[in-house]
Formats: structure tokens, sequence, C-alpha cells
């Protein structure tokens, strides 16, 4: 793959209810729902809070910031896309870590990617038939270097 050139991916449907959340990298802002009465964040996008059951519901824009909860390295080449191997990672976002991520892990080699390790969102742009879509993905996070134990 070419330096600069965007891996295949198979690309989400950009439904009325998530549609928002894949077009949010379009300036660099990771939002997830978020329940305007009782303050609960939501992921996967719901019609209503789990917590309140409120239709008050809004994207939110959240700091980017996450932790990695757990992760796998993937060694075998299922379809066209990432050049293997990469990570498969959950993250757990700062704003509320019962809110979790599958997410890739970019930006350093998989040996280097640890339980607990601070990452932040990046972005990776494609066209799609429906839209454009930017799908969140997660880089160390130079600004919280240390934070983490490796070896959890």
């Amino acid at each position: 793959m070419a330096e600069g050139e965007v891996p295949f991916r198979i690309l989400p449907a950009l439904s009325e209810r998530s549609g928002f959340f894949w077009r949010s990298g379009r300036d660099g802002v990771l939002r997830f729902l978020r329940c305007t009465d009782c303050g609960a964040w939501l992921h996967p996008p719901l019609p209503l809070c789990p917590v309140d059951h409120s239709k008050n519901l809004a994207p939110t824009p959240v700091s980017g910031r996450a932790t990695v909860h757990t992760f796998s390295i993937n060694h075998q080449p299922w379809m066209p896309g990432p050049e293997l191997p990469y990570t498969v990672a959950i993250v757990d976002i700062e704003e509320d870590p019962s809110v979790r991520l599958t997410t890739n892990i970019v930006g350093c080699s998989p040996d280097d990617v640890y339980i607990g390790m601070p990452v932040r969102v990046v972005f990776e742009h494609h066209e799609a038939d429906d839209g454009e879509v930017w799908l969140p993905m997660f880089e160390p996070d130079p600004d919280r270097a240390g934070d983490g134990e490796r070896g959890q």
C-alpha cells in the first residue's frame, strides 16, 4: 500500500441514528450520543437513554482520549485491507470508561500496544456510496506517555 493511501475497509451504513458518528471526524472531533436529561453517554447510538428512558439525546463532543481496555493482533489476511499485522482494540473513552469502542490502534508497532495504554483518536477518511465516512482509529497519545503501566 502506498504512503497516504487508506486501506480497503467494509464501511458502515450511514443511518439516521448513527450517521453523526461516522461523519464526526470531518472536523476532527469524536462524538457520542449523550442524554441531555441524565448525562449518560450512549454507544452504540440508541433511540432512547437506557438509564432514564429519555428521548432527549444529542451528539456531544468528547476529548478523543481513551485507554486500551483489551486488544488482539491480527496476522490473518481475511480480505484486502490494512497491512499485516494490525491491532484490533477495545478502548475505554475518557469521559466514561463504560463507553467502549472497537477500533484499530495505528501509528505504532502492534508489539508496542499494551492494556492500559493511553491513546487518542485520529480519523481515517473514506468515500462511501452514501456519503463520506471518517472511521475513528486510535494512536499512542504522546501527551500522556507514561500514564499507562505496561505489563498490567
